[in-house]
């Protein structure tokens, strides 16, 4: 039996491997202007080569099988405040099922917490019933909405861009901070590797006959949660 050769790069990798210091001049506050002309980091060989991400396409084989993640991203983040003026800033975790109910579980950031039973009003626009603490160490609070969150949160909610992001949500943000195949709501954060697809690296996968699959991992602050994740459709 032939013993596979190691590659090149193989080693023992912690995640402190890849830490290190970026300075905030550097973090983009904008996305490019074309999806497909961010950077690529070909690391196949001995030498990782510089490439445009348009170029991943020309990398893969006839008959290779890429996994989308056709989460969508909501509004989820909303301002407000309690009956006596104090500010709140929620930032909507999980939309509950069950049709009807209009709960969901969210971090509330406020001078002091508000207590079961009490309302918050958001963007001056609708009052949320706080039920109490939920989650992992109650570290969230469960709201009811006076109806269905997905559309007060697309109504009156802001793009939850991530903390590095200095500038307020606009349109721009609201379309680019989503991938182009996002399908179904429910995720806080975008899957950022996939922002870097536009329809035409699509267009070329399918005609090099890379093979596609779709599935639904809603990514939470901080974590991932998969839900309906035998929602799987093959392209």
């Amino acid at each position: 039996m032939n013993t596979p050769a190691s590659h090149p790069h193989d080693a023992a990798y912690t995640v402190a491997d890849f830490d290190f210091t970026l300075p905030p001049e550097l973090i983009a506050q904008h996305p490019a202007a074309e999806r497909s002309a961010s950077r690529l980091l070909d690391g196949r060989g001995d030498t990782p080569v510089d490439r445009v991400f348009r170029d991943l396409p020309t990398l893969l084989q006839p008959g290779d099988l890429l996994v989308f993640n056709d989460t969508k991203v909501i509004k989820a983040r909303l301002l407000g405040e309690k009956p006596t003026g104090g500010a709140v800033e929620a930032l909507v975790e999980r939309v509950l099922p069950g049709a009807g109910t209009h709960e969901v579980w969210a971090h509330l950031r406020a001078s002091k917490s508000p207590k079961p039973g009490s309302l918050v009003r958001f963007a001056e626009a609708f009052d949320a019933e706080v039920l109490g603490r939920a989650g992992p160490d109650d570290a969230l609070f469960h709201l009811r909405f006076p109806a269905d969150p997905l559309v007060l949160l697309e109504r009156h909610g802001h793009v939850p861009l991530p903390p590095y992001i200095t500038h307020a949500d606009t349109a721009e943000d609201a379309a680019r901070y989503q991938t182009v195949f996002a399908a179904r709501p429910g995720a806080v954060a975008a899957p950022t590797a996939a922002l870097h697809f536009d329809d035409a690296v699509l267009a070329a996968l399918a005609a090099r006959g890379v093979r596609r699959v779709a599935v639904t991992l809603h990514v939470g602050a901080g974590t991932f949660q998969p839900v309906r994740v035998d929602n799987i459709a093959e392209h």
